[in-house]
């Protein structure tokens, strides 16, 4: 059995978060560990909330902090509640400390970590990437699923694949925590560059691997630029599509899944990403 852990801010409640961890719990069989990142130094107003023509007032801040602790509350007892109702094997954490410190810690125990690519901890809104995204995906210890913040059941996987050590080893990851089956609903996703045949690279090796795997898969080869190539081709594929990607980090990347790549296609689409990168 699986361990997922999911990431939420009680303050800005993912619901697509939610609904995407209950569905890969079912599909795995997997037990969740909810998350929920209580930041101390995270609160749901702004500093100029507090401004009154006296100063800053204490009297108003400890009334909004009673509101954020109200908040936090009742998104958790929201996710119980779903979780009892999906009849799933969960427990809930409150960390509450730095979120992102206590999340990397966190992820040094579980198989997979679900969260939201809008994820901020911070009051503003940024867009996806968030800087908090990006800082979590340089130093996460388990592969990850970025999620859109619309749910879609996963049906179809297209992994981005190069013959670099990094594409195989978000393969092999994905089939750990997915398991085995025939691979209809598998595509592998090359791209052809400058002089390069139109073959999948190393396709002996990754077919003869595949076979004992997902022994249907569908292989692709395009020609041209990756980021073009493989946006466009992502950009029509309905939105049960699950993304594997081989990496994150620049200058520890394969060719084509640098750091930009990666952003590129967390800001294009609206699919979910499955993250894994070994170091």
């Amino acid at each position: 059995m699986e361990k997922i852990l999911s990431a939420f801010d009680g303050l800005k409640y993912s619901v697509s978060t939610q609904d995407y961890s209950v569905d890969l719990a079912h599909k795995l069989n997997a037990h969740i560990v909810a998350v929920f990142l209580d930041d101390r130094e995270y609160h749901g107003y702004k500093i100029y909330d507090l401004i009154t023509e006296d100063g800053v007032s204490e009297k108003l801040k400890k009334e909004l902090d009673n509101q954020d602790r109200a908040h936090r509350k009742a998104s958790a007892e929201k996710l119980d509640e779903v979780f009892k109702k999906g009849k799933l094997q969960f427990t809930i954490h409150h960390d509450k400390n730095n979120a992102l410190k206590d999340l990397l810690h966190e992820s040094i125990y579980a198989d997979l970590l679900v969260i939201n690519g809008t994820e901020t901890f911070k009051p503003r809104n940024e867009k996806a990437p968030t800087s908090f995204i990006r800082h979590l995906l340089e130093d996460v210890q388990c592969p990850v699923i970025v999620v859109p913040s619309k749910f879609k059941a996963i049906e179809q996987v297209v992994v981005l694949y190069d013959g670099q050590t990094v594409s195989v080893f978000a393969l092999k990851m994905f089939n750990y925590i997915f398991g085995k089956n025939d691979g209809s609903n598998v595509e592998i996703l090359s791209i052809s560059t400058g002089g390069q045949t139109m073959h999948t690279p190393d396709s002996r090796f990754i077919k003869e691997y595949l076979k004992r795997q997902l022994p249907k898969t569908k292989y692709t080869v395009l020609k041209g630029y990756p980021d073009e190539q493989i946006v466009n081709h992502l950009k029509e594929k309905p939105a049960g599509t699950l993304v594997v990607l081989g990496a994150y980090r620049r200058g520890k990347v394969s060719r084509w899944f640098r750091e930009s790549m990666a952003d590129v296609l967390m800001s294009e689409l609206k699919l979910p990403l499955f993250i894994a990168h070994n170091k």
